[in-house]
């Protein structure tokens, strides 16, 4: 590689001997921004000055999408920022996020999802993507300013109370019904309250014998199980989000093959671990939804691989130190997920053989780019295709270290964990924000246009 850690003199790359989706080896030529040419023309088409990119063993991938991601600010700003949230997504491999509404002040206004756009946009790192509320001060009371949001510069098309569950059925309705008018999505955090008061981790065996209280699993299913009534009903599109249970899995299967246009997502951490680490009382297993049994692992990594489950969503939730470093009963609910999501999956789906790289990239980009509705995200590599491109090592391994990690939250379940796949490059709309493994610059023109 020339030239390296500042951007190609004339924006120009040719990425040689990629690996694409797995499955076919080519050239890929990228010129300000955009795919220009894929294979033998790749070559013969690139300009004088044109950096070279040996990408023997690497496979290409479109750049992910994560539908769930929490930066924080404004307001928790000693948990994450946009900025350090950013850098870990690119680290990890993707080109554009979306920001879940619990922050402080929320999410629910025009003006709030427009200040969270334009934190993006200066970080450079990827899209930021706000998430709208869909009730005021996710208090579940009244809903948020949502055609306000839709019509904002934010262009907010997915609506979540992630964090609280929209358990009014009549609120829920009404939201559907509203969103269906811009072509929103809403995307539910699927827990009954009164079913999960005091809750600390899922019931079952565990639990009985840890005696904590229990998250039962008919929390969960019983919210998906209305949800996808009322869907089909309204005849708008419903998300569900962090799906965790064997029985949420089914009811998802039935409703699709009912024709309701619902839409799931499962966690890396709920794709790989159990209840069975709570027996260590370390609150960095402490996560809403809860780690669940190894039966329900099971099914969701099934349901991921037979399309029940349409993507993955990180769920990136960092937390200060001092709320996971106490005592159980006290601690914050919450994992980070964006700079190991794409090992995991790997780990989980495609070493396992349940998935293959094409596979991957559907569930990670062209699925979540699809609902959330993204401009230039989640699009093949392809000639006149935007430049969202990374580059991944299947072969290489490392050691989570959380120390190590650009986000500011160290609440990693997998620290310690030798985990496949290494994201060695990272190109955003063109500008290579990570090369080899390591954070470049962020994009210029995003930073400069905001």
């Amino acid at each position: 590689m020339s030239n390296p850690g500042n951007p190609s003199p004339t924006g120009s790359y040719l990425i040689r001997g990629a690996t694409i989706l797995g499955l076919e080896t080519a050239d890929i030529l990228l010129e300000n921004g955009t795919i220009t040419a894929v294979g033998p023309e790749a070559e013969t088409q690139a300009p004088d000055g044109a950096e070279v990119i040996d990408a023997s063993g690497l496979i290409a991938l479109p750049g992910m999408v994560d539908l769930h991601t929490h930066l924080r600010e404004p307001g928790r700003e000693d948990a994450e920022t946009v900025e350090t949230g950013s850098r870990a997504a690119a680290l990890g491999g993707f080109t554009a996020v979306h920001a879940m509404a619990n922050s402080m002040p929320v999410a629910d206004t025009a003006g709030v999802v427009e200040q969270v756009l334009s934190l993006g946009e200066r970080a450079g790192w990827v899209d930021v993507r706000p998430v709208g509320a869909v009730t005021v001060g996710l208090a579940g009371e009244r809903l948020a300013e949502l055609g306000a949001m839709a019509d904002s510069r934010a262009r907010v098309r997915v609506f979540s109370d992630d964090g609280m569950c929209v358990s009014d059925p009549v609120l829920m309705r009404r939201a559907l019904e509203y969103v269906k008018a811009f072509g929103g999505v809403i995307a539910q955090h699927a827990q009954e309250p009164r079913l999960t008061e005091g809750a600390q981790m899922n019931e079952g065996d565990v639990s009985a014998v840890l005696g904590l209280a229990g998250w039962p699993a008919v929390a969960e299913e019983a919210i998906i199980a209305r949800d996808v009534l009322l869907a089909r009903h309204t005849g708008s599109r419903l998300h569900v989000c962090h799906v965790s249970t064997a029985g949420s899995v089914d009811i998802l299967r039935w409703a699709k093959a009912q024709g309701i246009r619902v839409t799931a997502e499962v966690t890396p951490h709920h794709l790989l671990l159990t209840d069975e680490m709570v027996r260590s009382y370390d609150p960095v297993y402490k996560v809403n939804p809860p780690l669940r049994t190894a039966a329900d692992v099971d099914a969701v990594r099934r349901g991921l691989a037979d399309g029940t489950i349409d993507i993955v969503g990180t769920d990136h939730a960092p937390h200060p130190s001092e709320h996971k470093e106490c005592e159980w009963a006290q601690a914050a609910m919450g994992m980070t997920g964006l700079e190991t999501a794409l090992s995991v999956v790997q780990h989980t789906m495609i070493d396992t053989g349940l998935m293959s790289w094409a596979d991957f990239a559907r569930i990670t980009s062209f699925t979540p780019a699809l609902i959330g509705d993204v401009p230039g995200q989640g699009r093949p590599i392809a000639a006149g295709e935007p430049a969202n491109v990374i580059l991944v090592d299947p072969t290489a391994s490392r050691t989570v270290d959380p120390s190590k990690m650009a986000t500011k939250g160290r609440n990693s379940p997998f620290a310690g964990l030798e985990l496949p796949g290494v994201v060695q490059t990272v190109f955003y709309n063109g500008h290579p924000t990570v090369r080899d493994g390591r954070l470049n610059t962020p994009h210029p023109v995003a930073a400069k246009e905001s």
